[in-house]
């Protein structure tokens, strides 16, 4: 039982630094990717939105002034002096004495002639049935903002996964055609010596000239491919494309735990993201009909002025004033326009929810696919090991044939040619058994998020 526990544990080990490097990059990437910063911009977008839409339960003050002075247009005549000065006169008579002086006559403009009004109003809503649904779809389109990140994290860390393992296949590539190349060019120098002692055929010479050149066009590619890959990784990371990436990576831990994903259910998983955003979608719709729907319910408003008006620039205790009111707004007639907006929201509810439905059928086969598309690559993976065994021991026993004289140098060729083959066959079946399993691991998403 210890043997079995100290075994267990070691693999864990292996396996978890197997993935340190990988899932460092995954950290990076996740925190430096430009299109994830603009994910991030935009969550903060809906967020400030939320509070945006939360204070509109609280009351508004603004500043409100105006100035106005004019001269001419109609004048209303009041003959005042003409009706009070007799009267004056009189009094003035009876009592000996000039107590009362003669009036004007005075003549009002109907215009205002050097005028301030300025005052602070003060409103706020009592019943007003938009502002709370409102509130609640800016709720639902942080949510969705929070799912549209999530979204993009999960697609950001298969496509860095996929990359990795790309380029790590194309520098074990390399490493493959140049021992390639290492067996033509010591197939190339022992036929020109045994020319040289009359024991080999010029023909040899010139088919190991072709061999070396083609040996090297093939490293060639594979140099070229191996740069490519880099530079989409670092893409991805937001990194110069020559920087340097770290390849201390054990596939062989890293098959060992794709192969055990082929013992789970293959619909386990966590719950997909874009389900949970069209749930929220429908939820958004939901709400807009709410709110179409409750269009003829009053809205009312209470607000307050405080200020001071008057002529001449004049600030005193008859200039101030308060003036405190209510509004009310209470739709009669539109032109049927808040029925028809009903309907629409009607269906924008009903094609929300027909989406919803497509995209778990289409998940679903999602899901299938990758799994059995992982399964198909690793039976290629155990087919390939056990060709590239064959090849190994075909190219051993031709070896030293020729070596003896019992085979000729195109079998030689041949050999070394089946065991570059086998060689890639494994290489490309390896990661493809990587890459689908990270593709399967997408489909599930299964690969735990920070949040």
């Amino acid at each position: 039982m210890r043997t079995v526990l100290i075994l267990v544990f070691a693999l864990a080990v292996e396996q978890g630094m197997a993935q340190e490097a990988l899932d460092r990059y995954i950290k990076e990437g996740l925190e430096k990717n430009l299109v994830m910063k603009q994910r991030d911009v935009s969550l903060q977008k809906a967020t400030y939105a939320l509070k945006s839409a939360k204070s509109m339960y609280l009351p508004t003050m603004v500043l409100q002034a105006g100035y106005q002075t004019a001269d001419g247009g109609r004048n209303i005549p009041l003959p005042i002096g003409d009706m009070l000065n007799p009267v004056y006169r009189t009094l003035n008579q009876l009592t000996e004495s000039n107590n009362f002086p003669e009036i004007e006559n005075e003549t009002i403009n109907f215009l205002p002639k050097n005028y301030y009004d300025a005052h602070i109003r003060t409103t706020v809503p009592l019943i007003n049935t938009d502002i709370g649904h409102n509130k609640r779809i800016h709720e639902q389109q942080l949510l969705l903002s929070e799912l549209d990140a999530d979204i993009y994290q999960r697609e950001l860390i298969k496509e860095i996964k996929v990359a990795y393992y790309h380029y790590l296949s194309a520098l074990r590539a390399t490493d493959i055609y140049q021992g390639a190349l290492d067996l033509a060019r010591e197939g190339k120098r022992t036929n020109e010596k045994l020319v040289e002692n009359g024991k080999g055929l010029p023909a040899y010479v010139l088919r190991s000239n072709s061999e070396v050149a083609e040996s090297e066009a093939k490293l060639t590619d594979a140099e070229m491919s191996a740069r490519n890959a880099r530079a989409y990784f670092n893409s991805l990371l937001n990194r110069a494309e020559d920087a340097e990436v770290d390849t201390a990576f054990d596939h062989e831990s890293a098959l060992v735990q794709a192969a055990s994903v082929l013992h789970r259910d293959s619909h386990s998983g966590g719950e997909r993201e874009e389900l949970k955003s069209l749930t929220t979608a429908i939820g958004i719709r939901s709400t807009i009909l709410k709110m179409d729907q409750q269009f003829a319910i009053p809205k009312l408003n209470a607000f307050l002025d405080l200020g001071s008006q008057s002529e001449g620039f004049r600030f005193n205790g008859q200039t101030r004033y308060y003036m405190a009111g209510l509004q009310l707004e209470f739709p009669i007639f539109s032109g049927n326009r808040n029925n028809y907006k009903i309907q629409q929201s009607r269906l924008d509810l009903q094609d929300a929810q027909l989406q919803l439905k497509q995209a778990k059928q289409q998940l679903q086969l999602a899901n299938s696919v990758a799994y059995h598309n992982l399964r198909s690559a690793w039976k290629n993976y155990q087919s390939s090991k056990s060709q590239l065994e064959a090849a190994q021991a075909y190219r051993r026993l031709i070896t030293k044939g020729y070596q003896a004289g019992s085979n000729s140098y195109i079998e030689t060729v041949d050999a070394r040619n089946q065991l570059t083959s086998a060689s890639m066959a494994v290489l490309i079946n390896t990661y493809q058994v990587l890459s689908a399993a990270a593709s399967f691991e997408r489909e599930q998403a299964s690969y735990p998020l920070t949040q």
